[in-house]
């Protein structure tokens, strides 16, 4: 091998040595062309994830776009989704600063893998100035090679765990977005509903200001509250007066001593000492059809107001009502008929111990009870008569304008009990003789879809 050449020849170990130097010098070239293959490739493959990175970060870049535009709209919602947003904002901030980090990471390896290409290109110069040494240096070379190889694939690994941990955390983020995106949405309708419950409470909160006002307005003017019984308090109030759809019922009401019992006894063809009279209720089964008689507590008795009195005592379940009074037309009574009026239950205005009144009036005009001149007395009677029903149809016409009832014809009969009656509804108003004990000269015949009593 040095610079003079023998003109023996050469012996054949020495060519078989160098031939086969020759072909392991031609291994390790190709070898190293093979690793330097495998380094372009190194060297290309950044390249190519780097362009995959850029696109990842538009794709970022139009997410977090979009994503300002999503905070945006739910800058609205409630302060738990606003801190979420936030929370949201600073993991993509992380997101970035972990992006950037990988391009140094891409920049850094990209570097590396030109440095390697130029050492590899100074191994190929040296092992073309040193092919002596070529085995050696094959040897050294194939295990760089080999451990280049080994580091490769170890940052070919790790690069690629690194794309899945990132594909993971991106799709996680995505999902957390979603959560975040729902959360907002269940907070808008939850919001959107409080809101129409804030409605409708305010606008209930509306209708029973102006309903208050109403009624202050109303009591203001002197007019009590109409209060309505409810189903239940109509179910007792039937239980109450044993309430029975195949009888027909009467209320009796009035303060007491005004002769309540006495007009039921008479009006049931009974005298006050019968054994059967004033009971608190009566059913009158004399007719073809039964009919039942309830005695109403005085008004004047019980600690309740007037206009509560027709509520208390149930009166609304009765299918008629006849109203009692002696010497004045109380509140009370004209509570009875106006809510009488409102429920659409007939009502009768009864004035009793008339003949009483007529005598005191007769002896007011000058009228000797001791004198025994027949038609002096019936010409004293007809006068007080006749003063006396036009007073109590007057007081009676007056009390009703002042209850704002509409004025009725006032008709007036004489009893046995000496009463005088004041339909406040159109019922027909017929004569009838009795023929028992107590005998009045007419009674009362009162048609109420097609029954009479």
């Amino acid at each position: 091998m040095g610079g003079n050449h023998s003109h023996q020849p050469e012996p054949e170990w020495p060519r078989a040595a160098i031939q086969w130097i020759e072909t392991g010098i031609g291994e390790a070239q190709r070898q190293a062309e093979e690793a330097a293959r495998c380094v372009r490739e190194a060297v290309e493959r950044p390249a190519r994830e780097a362009e995959e990175q850029r696109k990842r970060e538009y794709e970022a870049r139009e997410a977090q776009e979009r994503q300002r535009q999503a905070e945006e709209a739910a800058r609205y919602a409630r302060e738990a989704a606003e801190r979420a947003a936030r929370e949201a904002e600073e993991q993509r901030q992380r997101e970035y600063e972990a992006q950037l980090a990988a391009e140094r990471a891409a920049q850094a390896a990209r570097e590396e893998a030109e440095r390697m290409r130029r050492q590899m290109e100074e191994r190929e110069r040296a092992e073309r100035r040193a092919r002596e040494e070529a085995e050696a240096r094959a040897r050294e070379e194939r295990a760089r090679a080999e451990r280049i190889a080994r580091e490769m694939e170890e940052e070919r690994r790790r690069q690629e765990a690194e794309r899945l941990a990132a594909i993971a955390a991106r799709e996680e983020e995505a999902r957390r977005l979603r959560a975040i995106e729902e959360e907002t949405r269940r907070a808008r309708r939850a919001q959107e509903e409080e809101e129409r419950k804030a409605r409708e409470a305010a606008e209930a909160a509306r209708k029973a200001q102006a309903e208050r006002e109403e009624a202050e307005r109303q009591l203001k003017k002197g007019i009590q509250p109409v209060v309505m019984p409810t189903a239940q308090e109509i179910r007792l109030a039937k239980a109450k007066v044993q309430y029975d759809d195949a009888i027909f019922h009467f209320a009796v009401a009035g303060i007491a001593g005004s002769g309540k019992s006495s007009l039921i006894n008479a009006l049931c063809g009974m005298s006050n000492s019968d054994p059967n009279a004033a009971a608190t209720r009566y059913v009158d089964t004399a007719h073809s059809e039964q009919f039942a008689w309830y005695d109403i507590p005085g008004s004047g008795t019980l600690t309740i107001p007037d206009w509560q009195y027709f509520n208390s005592q149930g009166l609304y379940v009765f299918d008629c009502i006849l109203v009692l009074f002696n010497n004045r037309f109380t509140m009370t009574d004209q509570a009875i008929l106006a809510n009488s009026r409102r429920f659409q239950i007939p009502t009768f205005i009864v004035r009793s111990k008339s003949d009483q009144h007529i005598f005191n009036l007769m002896k007011d005009m000058g009228y000797d009870p001791d004198e025994e001149d027949a038609d002096n007395r019936e010409q004293f009677y007809r006068v007080a008569r006749e003063q006396y029903v036009s007073e109590t149809r007057q007081s009676v016409k007056d009390n009703l304008a002042e209850a704002n009832l509409p004025d009725q014809r006032v008709c007036t009969f004489k009893l046995g009990i000496s009463a005088c009656f004041y339909p406040v509804h159109a019922f027909q108003l017929v004569p009838l003789r009795f023929t028992g004990t107590v005998a009045p000269s007419i009674a009362i015949v009162v048609q109420v879809h097609g029954r009479f009593c």
